[in-house]
């Protein structure tokens, strides 16, 4: 029988486990504002982002969690960047750039069926590259609906496990840990854990200019 103190501690550990936690249903509820202010339907944004009406849907309602390229897709058809979208401030742009610490363990989770992406120097808005340290739970090509595509330029650096990078061009790259790759993420790409446990990866993905929100938010 667990003790009152030991009891407390674990309700504490739970506490900051969901508060480490982005809400899929507040993001969904940002996307659907956003898109409501510009005057658009869901037919619209279908159209102007290339996301099909359900799956912004189910988005919006917070009933599904969306891969990065659906994100950028999304982003750039609001004119959002991902501050916004997390609920973060914009910094103002004549402000510098504070160096941002993310402890160990410490960084917000988003969380999908293939990837857990684990957004660092969340508090750092106006961000010109999207850093996360994610955990790749796919394991076969068939566990995503198309390859992942979204503008700009991708780093992928391996620290733990086995990572299997397959292009829809043909080409496949096999990394171990220490390995990296440079990538054009416009390319269809998907991320495939091939050892015994999750890949865990550093990435880093960059917006291209031409692609960037020219008054985001």
């Amino acid at each position: 029988m667990a003790t009152r103190s030991t009891a407390r501690k674990t309700t504490e550990a739970e506490a900051a486990d969901a508060s480490s936690q982005i809400d899929h249903k507040a993001v969904g509820a940002r996307l659907r504002d956003a898109r409501k202010a510009r005057g658009l339907t869901l037919m619209q944004l279908s159209e102007q982002s290339g996301i099909a009406v359900s799956t912004i849907s189910k988005a919006e309602r917070g009933d599904i969690a969306l891969t990065y390229d659906k994100f950028a897709a999304l982003a750039h058809a609001l004119q959002l960047d991902f501050d916004a979208i997390f609920g973060r401030a914009k910094r103002a742009a004549a402000s510098p750039i504070e160096p941002t610490f993310t402890a160990s363990g410490q960084q917000m989770i988003y969380d999908t069926p293939n990837y857990e992406y684990g957004m660092l120097a969340n508090d750092l808005t106006g961000k010109r590259m999207v850093p996360m340290r994610a955990h790749v739970r796919a394991r076969k090509l068939t566990d995503f609906p198309d390859y992942i595509r979204h503008s700009g330029e991708e780093f992928v650096f391996l620290l733990d496990g086995a990572l299997e990078l397959r292009f829809e061009t043909g080409a496949v790259f096999h990394l171990k840990p220490g390995d990296s790759l440079y990538f054009d993420s416009a390319v269809g790409h998907v991320y495939l854990s091939t050892g015994k446990k999750p890949a865990e990866v550093l990435v880093c993905c960059v917006d291209t200019d031409a692609h960037r929100p020219a008054d985001a938010i």
